[in-house]
């Protein structure tokens, strides 16, 4: 049968199954079992068993329900009013006043949760009502919060960056490091365009308030300390090759414990849900990377990657023309599935001719989760409109108009990357271990 025939009915079949509602991993498990029974005459349940073995036996694996449980802690902690009370003095003197402490606060807990709607629901909590209660612009707010939730997909430790690594066999310590410029560019853009903003609309920003004394903004600082201090142990380890990224998870846990306890927010029941909810996520993921890998075995098989890669391949496409195809490929695709989803569904697809035009695969997984934090403010599957829709009571669609700045300044952020990698490249250069 024609190849390109049988990818035409692979993928509306799995399209068709994405839009009954099922799970994504039923979706990717039914279209690789049809393929493998229809297509290929290797024996398709020693296949199946073998590859999903394969996918959750990984030691890279490991940090992911880790990482999940410390956020999870985190979430359930007095956190965000703690960095809410520990920026906003400070922001008080930039143009754009508190509308920074959304930035910065979501920065600050995607170092610590690795989750883009958590991070955007835990500052949302705190920050929306406070920031309505002053008197801030609306539509810039709930923008700053939709564009900076998406952090939590990029700022180490990420669970995203840890399902790339775990499919394309890089080092995950290695992309972690990489992350950590990038965000900081983003948090940099958005602060940039609410301080641009608000001093060509000075008369939507409220009356300022009165200065907060040098000393009692240093006493306020206090409360920033303790989290601070839990990401440079976490992060800071895995740079300077003290840790491994499933080491400093277990440690990031122990201290998340410990500040939940310090702040008197670890109780029975908040122990219990943190740990009931980082089982349910980190199962949900692994159901997906089994499928995904039971999916791309079977494409294998079928050798329609091969065939896909070498038809992209005819068309003679520089290095800068395939990204910009990509780039379209998966702001689309993010448009209706989730950011792992469209990681996992696509990595083996992609990969050979990522290779084939030579670009590093470190630098790779940053592009793409950079592309895919725009598929979090797209509708109708963005899941950071999902949150803000939810806590504000807008359309859907009136909350992706007030992040649409926000995407424009990450296509930026993509084009910056594409034009300088060591953006990415330069931190992971300068460890001490991979």
């Amino acid at each position: 049968m024609d190849l390109s025939l049988v990818a035409f009915c692979l993928g509306l079949g799995m399209l068709a199954a994405l839009a009954t509602g099922i799970w994504v991993a039923v979706a990717l498990f039914g279209v690789a079992l049809g393929a493998m029974m229809l297509l290929v005459s290797a024996p398709t349940g020693p296949v199946l068993a073998t590859t999903v073995w394969g996918a959750a036996n990984s030691w890279d694996l490991t940090a992911l329900p880790m990482f999940i449980w410390m956020g999870e802690i985190l979430f359930r902690s007095r956190l965000s009013e703690d960095m809410f009370a520990g920026l906003s003095p400070w922001m008080r003197n930039l143009p754009g006043r508190l509308l920074h402490v959304n930035i910065l606060g979501c920065g600050i807990f995607a170092a610590v949760s690795g989750s883009s709607a958590a991070t955007t629901a835990t500052i949302g909590k705190m920050s929306l009502p406070e920031l309505k209660r002053r008197g801030y612009d609306e539509v810039l707010a709930i923008g700053t919060l939709a564009g900076s939730g998406t952090l939590g997909l990029l700022i180490p430790p990420s669970i995203i960056l840890i399902v790339y690594g775990a499919a394309t066999e890089q080092s995950i310590a290695r992309l972690f490091v990489a992350g950590v410029l990038p965000g900081a560019m983003l948090c940099v853009l958005f602060m940039g365009y609410v301080a641009i903003w608000s001093m060509l609309n000075a008369s939507k920003m409220p009356e300022k308030e009165e200065q907060v004394p040098f000393l009692e903004r240093l006493m306020a600082t206090r409360r920033l300390f303790p989290v601070v201090m839990l990401i440079a142990g976490v992060i800071g380890s895995i740079y300077a090759g003290l840790a491994a990224p499933t080491e400093a998870a277990a440690i990031g846990v122990v201290l998340s414990l410990g500040l939940s306890w310090m702040s008197g927010t670890l109780t029975r029941k908040s122990f219990t849900d943190a740990l009931m909810g980082a089982t349910r996520t980190s199962c949900m993921i692994a159901f997906i990377l089994g499928g995904a890998a039971f999916l791309t075995v079977a494409m294998g098989f079928t050798g329609i990657p091969r065939e896909l890669a070498g038809w992209i391949g005819s068309f003679g496409l520089s290095p800068m023309q395939l990204l910009a195809a990509l780039t379209i490929f998966f702001v689309v695709l993010g448009c209706f599935l989730d950011g792992i989803s469209v990681v996992v569904l696509t990595t083996s697809v992609i990969l050979p001719m990522v290779e084939q035009a030579g670009l590093d695969l470190i630098w790779f997984g940053i592009y793409l989760v950079l592309v895919v934090e725009m598929s979090q403010i797209t509708p109708p599957v963005g899941f950071n409109l999902f949150v803000l829709q939810g806590m504000t009571g807008h359309n859907i669609f009136k909350v992706a108009r007030m992040a649409l700045p926000f995407f424009l300044l990450m296509i930026l952020a993509v084009i910056l990357i594409v034009l300088f990698p060591g953006l990415a490249l330069w931190l992971p250069e300068t460890m001490l271990s991979g």
